[in-house]
């Protein structure tokens, strides 16, 4: 699973920036998202686009956040492969 995917996973959550989540909390709201998907990343794909779509003013700047998120956590997830 790469860091792309990862963000999107993270994108899709319900963690905000503004919380200003310790990598552990990115890792674990990461992680169970991968559980209760079962991995399975095409929703979190559809959602994703979705939002694009939706709302594009806040996209660049969520996506922006969610992909440093992955990159810093990724070396921790545990279904990574």
């Amino acid at each position: 699973m790469n860091v792309s995917d990862l963000a999107q996973v993270l994108f899709v959550s319900a963690l905000q920036a503004s919380d200003h989540p310790s990598p552990d909390q990115v890792r674990m709201i990461i992680e169970g998202q991968l559980r209760a998907r079962h991995a399975d990343l095409s929703g979190c794909a559809a959602l994703v686009a979705q939002e694009a779509g939706d709302h594009p003013e806040a996209y660049a700047s969520r996506m922006r956040w969610a992909l440093g998120e992955a990159v810093r956590v990724r070396p921790s997830i545990s279904f990574v492969s």
